[in-house]
């Protein structure tokens, strides 16, 4: 199998970034088996089987990989060490098990971060009150299965990390300094089998409440900028010697520094307007570098695009498909329903893409939220 495209990708993870494989994956004639714990799990409809089976249950992933000729992830809640057991006995995981070790604890990967030379936030580990700092405000953050705002906390006081520290039952946690930052950037690198690695263009991303809200791409900053960020993702993932697709968070402060914020190893809400906006979509593009087919350049095919997240606000059963009909008819605007059958606020729905040319990325996505979160 070494020189031949491996056709069977098991994927670890049933959400919204396995069911956006699919597409690609029928494109590139493979299939796609995935291991999610539920029957309405968005890949479920789009895989060829499927394991029913939580993310970490590695008995499971011994059954999935008989079916398959590799395993990738979809989401970081696996268990590594009970999955190493498989990689020694031959089952092939892109990434590589070693390329994960270091990054799905946020304190380990902070440390491998600061040790490749790669700038970060200064912080440090709480674990107990000795460890509380003496300034604020600070930022906490839980060491692992932290996603969509969830697990981060913006700590004003000491008052207040004492009562949030205590009611989590005082874990160790990691603690950074608040960064005061302009913007928020991202960029989504490749890396295939022969090392070769690729770059998607730097975006935007615009938080709120931490939870991704919007994406412009491609980011309006200077060419130094760029240059930087694709310099730390080229060292990122040829460092790790990873095979796939990575996430890359950033801050920039308004002294033109560039931190790293967070790593996900796999396809990311930040690369999601790729599916309408590039030659080549990330989801694409992984399954390319897993299964060793050529990578190709992912340009974008238009000068522009901003992609809203559909973020749920209430707790319902609804599809909200006349809101989604609304919105599709804003020009150049590609709806993506992910078929989640529970709405409750923060959980992420669905997304929109709308492709620009001379319309401002800001007053489109305005237009997009105001139909989605309007009554």
């Amino acid at each position: 199998m070494a020189n031949q495209p491996m056709k069977r990708i098991g994927v670890i993870g049933g959400g919204q970034l396995a069911w956006m494989m699919a597409g690609a994956a029928k494109k590139l004639d493979v299939e796609l088996i995935v291991q999610t714990p539920k029957a309405d799990d968005p890949a479920v409809a789009t895989a060829r089987d499927t394991i029913f089976a939580p993310i970490d249950d590695a008995q499971a992933t011994a059954k999935l990989a008989q079916q398959c000729d590799v395993i990738t992830f979809e989401n970081e809640f696996i268990n590594l060490n009970a999955l190493k057991s498989l990689a020694q006995n031959g089952v092939c995981f892109r990434p590589r098990l070693e390329a994960l070790s270091p990054l799905l604890d946020k304190y380990d990967q902070r440390c491998y971060l600061q040790r490749i030379g790669l700038p970060v936030p200064p912080f440090s580990l709480l674990e107990n009150e000795a460890d509380f700092p003496s300034q604020f405000p600070v930022v906490l953050k839980a060491r692992r299965h932290g996603y969509d705002g969830q697990g981060t906390f913006i700590i004003q006081s000491r008052d207040e990390l004492e009562a949030l520290w205590k009611r989590l039952g005082r874990p160790s946690l990691l603690l950074e300094e608040f960064i005061p930052f302009e913007r928020e950037l991202a960029i989504m690198a490749a890396r295939g089998v022969d090392g070769e690695v690729v770059l998607y263009p730097v975006v935007e991303t615009q938080q709120e409440d931490q939870v991704c809200r919007r994406v412009i791409a491609p980011a309006d900053v200077s060419p130094e900028t760029i240059s930087q960020i694709e310099t730390f993702a080229q060292t990122l993932l040829t460092q790790l010697q990873v095979i796939g697709i990575f996430g890359i968070e950033f801050f920039l402060t308004a002294t033109g520094q560039i931190l790293v914020n967070e790593i996900a190893p796999r396809t990311h809400n930040s690369g999601h307007y790729t599916l309408d906006a590039c030659e080549i979509s990330q989801f694409e593009m992984h399954l390319r570098t897993v299964s060793g087919l050529p990578l190709l350049p992912p340009k974008m095919r238009v000068p522009g695009a901003v992609m809203v997240n559909l973020l749920g606000y209430e707790h319902s059963q609804s599809n909200y498909r006349e809101k989604r009909a609304k919105i599709a008819e804003i020009p150049q605007t590609f709806v993506h329903w992910y078929g989640k059958t529970e709405s409750r606020p923060g959980r992420k729905l669905g997304h929109v893409t709308t492709l620009l040319k001379n319309r401002d990325p800001q007053e489109v996505a305005t237009q997009i939220e105001a139909i989605w979160y309007n009554a």
